[in-house]
């Protein structure tokens, strides 16, 4: 089936939206954080771990599964969902992103683009109609159009270059996509530039998509530049359809993007600082090798409910944190994912009770309170 997304309430005072994303797998509420699994796993966590802190839509990275170990080994196994054991829905991104950090300006043509292998730097090509296919073999829930996503700052003849070139990419895509019971997301880019964005957009709810993205953020730019990217870019999609603000998983940027109409966000951020033993908490990040933690036997978060928080200490994980042993990472992974999947939930309620304004106030007082 193709997701569908169901608008329930709206925040009176911003753009905030409270909704329901049928799946494959069952209904899921939105606002969603979306924990990634790049190479098939999130990282250190298994699949019951995410059931546990209420992960609903997870990621895979097409690039990754494309090189290793294959998207044909992977539809042999039964798809994403069988090859790795989830029992729950999956978005693939298109590879693109990771494909244009290896590629230079040079090598990105109307066929697509040329790169190295970082396994074992062979030439390569990706082109839309290659993201889609392999997309199509993991057959994963949710399927990413092939976008360019451009560094920054960039000349706004560039992007709108860039932009024209995507939509195209996007038309192909969608030519090629023969997956029944997968959607297809279109992808908005624009940069910094408004009328970009609005062209972007606007072309890309045309061709038609079962959702849309928000891309080509988080590269880079300062915090009120990120936020006005978004800005230009919900305003113009369709209220039906779930919106996707891809890479991003800051706390403050998540209600900020929830702020201005977004429905999901994905980042590797939590397991990522996770193995460097830092920990979200409501008064900010801390790093738990501080020798301040040593003798404090106090859960991360006496008010968090993930299995971290409820059997175990800061000087504990201190320990293994330090010991280099690898039950730290997992646990601080486990904390750091609930921590996010929290904040939208309570987002949620806050959205039912139009007070996500005076929620955004009282959690970023509490979070930089240090």
């Amino acid at each position: 089936m193709k997701v569908k997304y169901n608008l329930i309430n709206k925040d009176r005072n911003t753009e905030a939206r409270y909704g329901k994303l049928e799946t494959n797998y069952g209904t899921y509420e939105t606002p969603m954080f979306m924990p990634v699994g790049t190479k098939a796993t999130v990282k250190l966590l298994t699949p019951d771990e995410l059931y546990e802190v209420h992960a609903g839509i997870i990621l895979a990275n097409t690039y990754h599964l494309w090189l290793r170990p294959g998207g044909e080994l992977i539809n042999k196994a039964g798809g994403l969902h069988k090859f790795m054991n989830y029992k729950g829905p999956i978005l693939t991104d298109s590879g693109g992103f990771q494909v244009f950090s290896l590629a230079k300006p040079k090598d990105i043509t109307e066929e697509g683009v040329k790169f190295k292998s970082h396994l074992d730097g062979s030439n390569l090509l990706l082109t839309p109609e290659e993201s889609i296919r392999v997309q199509n073999l993991l057959d994963s829930d949710i399927a990413m159009s092939f976008d360019e996503c451009p560094p920054y700052p960039v000349t706004h003849e560039y992007m709108e270059k860039s932009i024209e070139r995507t939509l195209r990419w996007a038309k192909r895509g969608k030519d090629v996509f023969n997956n029944p019971n997968q959607s297809l997301f279109g992808i908005v880019q624009g940069g910094e530039f408004e009328d970009l964005r609005k062209k972007s957009a606007l072309e890309t709810v045309k061709i038609g998509f079962d959702g849309y993205a928000i891309g080509g953020t988080s590269v880079g730019e300062d915090k009120d530049t990120m936020y006005r990217m978004i800005e230009y870019s919900t305003k113009y999609l369709p209220t039906d359809k779930v919106r996707y603000l891809m890479g991003v998983g800051e706390p403050l940027d998540i209600i900020e993007g929830v702020i201005r109409g977004v429905d999901l966000f994905d980042c590797v951020l939590s397991t990522r600082i996770a193995r460097h033993g830092n920990a979200f908490t409501r008064n900010g990040k801390i790093n738990l090798r501080n020798l301040k933690y040593r003798e404090d036997f106090s859960p991360i978060e006496d008010t968090c409910d993930c299995y971290c928080c409820r059997n175990f200490t800061k000087a504990y994980i201190r320990h293994l944190i330090t010991s280099d042993e690898l039950l730290g990472g997992r646990l601080l992974s486990i904390h750091n994912t609930r921590f996010l999947i929290r904040l939208v939930e309570e987002l949620r309620e806050a959205i039912k009770e139009n007070r996500v304004l005076e929620y955004r106030e009282a959690f970023i007082r509490q979070y930089q309170s240090k």
